[in-house]
């Protein structure tokens, strides 16, 4: 019989193997099944440190890169879309897919506050500012392709302002955004129909949602089933789950759930800078990609330590929030404590 030392070996290989079997997502093809998933940096991404910031983590090895969420108002200056193409170059040179993340605040180019429903700081928004919105999601999309990305990711997770519209917390509306589950899911249905409608057929379509609600009163798991499987029939190619920071609940579970209602590929966020819990995720086909967030801040070559065997040499992040986060509402660029290079790349 085969000791458990040795089939413990195996397994790991295994495992190992899976978290670094290359996806074909429609005519991409990535590396591995690592993500580096959007996080704010506060270095602009249409500068030269941003750029090096990005190709250090894909010299490490990841196979995708989702830029931090971009106002989608950006993209109506000429000179930031020109300035785009230059990272999208710069981190494909290093064998990582990239794509972008589009991100509607709350705030208008006018300076008014809006929300889906009325509230002591922001009026409603109308009808035809959705609608104007819903516009830009794919107009922006159209400029991140000529580019040169490689997709887009509609930001519509953790009570922003498009998933606002999802919570029938924060919705109160009786129009045709608002009400019922499906009038709550017509404004993200609506910026991935539109996305898709004015994209080539190789762009890809990801969308980042918050699988239930802060609030025990809010939508549920089975209402964000229903919402995944109608954004794969408008066209999505990928569902990336991202939980709150509640802790109640394995986020990897979160993603198995959803797993379950589409066909498409999901990536699992949360706790995955841990080899073996990205390992077991993937090998229990809980998921399709794992996101590793702040462990990449800290050490970009996480995949290329990972996959020769050298965990032990991985920069750990351990979670001080001082560089990172800390730096973040401080409205400076990020680093890390554990990596001083972070931003220096």
């Amino acid at each position: 019989m085969m000791s458990e030392d040795i089939r413990c070996f195996f397994h790991s290989k295994e495992c190992t193997l899976k978290l670094f079997r290359p996806l074909t997502i429609r005519k991409l093809k990535l590396r591995n099944r690592i993500v580096m998933p959007p996080m704010a940096t506060v270095m602009d991404i249409s500068t030269l440190r941003a750029r090096k910031y990005y190709r250090e983590r894909a010299r490490g090895g990841v196979g995708l890169i989702i830029v931090e969420g971009t106002s989608i108002d950006k993209f109506s200056s000429v000179e930031f879309v020109t300035a785009l193409s230059l990272l999208s170059k710069t981190v494909h040179k290093e064998g990582s897919g990239i794509i972008i993340q589009l991100f509607q605040g709350s705030k208008l180019q006018n300076g008014e506050m809006v929300a889906p429903s009325a509230t002591e700081v922001s009026r409603e928004a109308t009808e035809k500012e959705i609608e104007e919105m819903m516009e830009k999601f794919a107009t922006s999309s159209s400029l991140a392709q000529k580019a040169g990305f490689d997709g887009v990711e509609v930001h519509g997770a953790h009570t922003y302002f498009l998933n606002q519209f999802f919570s029938p917390i924060l919705n109160h509306r009786d129009d045709r955004f608002g009400g019922s589950l499906e009038k709550r899911m017509n404004f993200g249905l609506g910026c991935v129909r539109a996305i898709r409608e004015r994209v080539k057929e190789e762009f890809l379509l990801f969308y980042r949602h918050t699988p239930v609600d802060w609030n025990d009163r809010g939508y549920t798991i089975g209402d964000s089933n229903v919402f995944c499987s109608r954004l794969e029939e408008e066209g999505l190619d990928v569902i990336d789950v991202s939980p709150s920071s509640d802790d109640s609940h394995s986020h990897v579970e979160y993603a198995d759930e959803i797993k379950k209602a589409v066909r498409i590929p999901v990536i699992a966020v949360g706790g995955m800078e841990d080899p073996q819990k990205g390992k077991r995720a993937l090998s229990s086909n809980k998921c399709d990609l794992v996101a590793i967030g702040r462990g990449l801040i800290a050490d970009p070559y996480w995949p290329i330590k990972v996959k020769e065997g050298r965990e032990k040499e991985i920069i750990r992040c351990i979670k001080c929030n001082e560089k990172c986060y800390g730096n973040l509402i401080k409205d400076i660029p990020i680093s890390c404590a554990q990596n001083r290079n972070v931003g220096f790349e």
